[in-house]
């Protein structure tokens, strides 16, 4: 089956995040199964979403992990002019919700599978599908536990986010916090008689911001990334009932993405004090007053030395001499650090139109893309130089 069916199919599943996975699983495990690939699903909670797992050659050996995830981000709101749950095909553009992040290299990590399939691999080629990376790479975990528990363990991992084909090594880690700010309702007429949240959490991101234009002036920095320095950013604040009332509740959710090395334990410790400072001296008169600091979620950031037998590898099979690092977030942390598997970033697209409407990746991309998995499969079947 070629790629580009594959994809028209894959973008046709609506899999925002918010959204069930599983009918896309099952419809590329039928795929794999008509190749005589055996496959695992590991479900969620509420069995409508689910990781998926393959491998095509022999056991026992370490081999390549391909590594996609399935969910996309939602469409409301954005001026699509294009179906965005399906193909459209223009100028050498495939359009479509996920075509750059990641769908499209998903359809091409099967169409490998399904080439490799009748192939004489001496080292496995292993596919592993993930949920609700959209939302803080939270659903890859259950594989990753599945993996650790595993006798064998892949060998690389090639996460194929949209790179441009490049070979990408490192991206920044990231923990979401909440800062929930504990005011006194009143009315408005009487407004300075209570102490409005809203008030506390405006005062609460000036002190992100602070932080932030201390960072970006004293570092550390990384000049391979775009923004070189550890990012410290609030996303969203929410208080308040009507506007006669002095809200008593508010929240601010705010992220940092760290730079490796960066104590962020230290910067939340500082925003923490920060905090405490703007409700100390109004607890004589509001001994209610509160700013607290709870952490989210996060996922690890991903520094493979740049001379890395994986890099190497990879390297080996795109053509490409020169490494970079890459803005957002990927798997390729977890799977670095919780599995010790080399892990590099590479696939088809670029980020800069993932997240939009009318979202595509190239057909040159995707040619690019297969092109690599194609020289992979030989690799594979010539034995373990460096994969095994």
């Amino acid at each position: 089956m070629q790629t580009r069916d594959i994809l028209a199919d894959l973008l046709a599943f609506d899999t925002v995040s918010a959204r069930p996975n599983l009918a896309l699983m099952a419809h590329v495990r039928r795929l794999l199964d008509a190749a005589g690939i055996d496959s695992v699903l590991i479900p969620d909670a509420t069995g409508g979403k689910a990781n998926l797992y393959a491998t095509v050659g022999p056991e026992g050996a370490g081999g390549v992990m391909l590594s996609g995830h399935t969910d996309v981000v939602p469409v409301e709101g954005q001026a699509w002019t294009k179906p965005p749950f399906a193909l459209t095909e223009e100028a050498g553009r495939w359009y479509g919700r996920g075509a750059a992040d990641m769908k499209g290299f998903v359809a091409c990590a099967v169409a490998a599978m399904l080439k490799a399939a009748p192939r004489p691999l001496r080292v496995p080629l292993h596919l592993a599908l993930s949920y609700d990376e959209e939302i803080g790479c939270m659903g890859v975990r259950s594989l990753i536990d599945m993996l650790d528990a595993a006798p064998v363990r892949p060998r690389f991992c090639i996460v194929g986010e949209p790179t441009g084909m490049q070979v990408a090594t490192g991206h920044k880690g990231k923990v979401a916090l909440r800062a929930t700010c504990i005011g006194r309702e009143g009315h408005s007429a009487l407004a300075p008689l209570a102490l409005n949240a809203l008030h506390l959490a405006a005062e609460f991101i000036g002190v992100l911001r602070r932080l932030q234009a201390r960072i970006a002036a004293e570092g550390p920095f990384d000049g391979d990334y775009d923004v070189a320095y550890t990012t410290v950013h609030a996303g969203k604040m929410q208080g308040g009932v009507q506007v006669n009332i002095v809200p008593n509740l508010a929240t601010v959710d705010f992220e940092i993405r760290s730079l490796a090395g960066v104590d962020v334990a230290a910067l939340i410790g500082e925003i923490r004090a920060g905090a405490e400072a703007i409700v100390a001296p109004l607890r004589g008169e509001f001994p209610e007053a509160a700013i607290t600091v709870e952490r989210l979620w996060d996922y690890p950031g991903l520094g493979t030395p740049s001379e890395a037998a994986v890099v190497r590898f990879v390297q080996s099979l795109t053509g490409a001499n020169g490494t970079i690092k890459v803005a957002f977030g990927t798997e390729g942390g977890l799977f670095a650090q919780r599995l010790g598997i080399p892990t590099v970033i590479c696939g088809p697209g670029s980020m800069a139109q993932g997240h939009k409407p009318d979202e595509y990746v190239t057909a040159e991309q995707i040619a690019r893309c297969e092109a690599m998995l194609d020289a992979l499969i030989l690799r594979l079947e010539a034995g373990p130089e460096d994969p095994g």
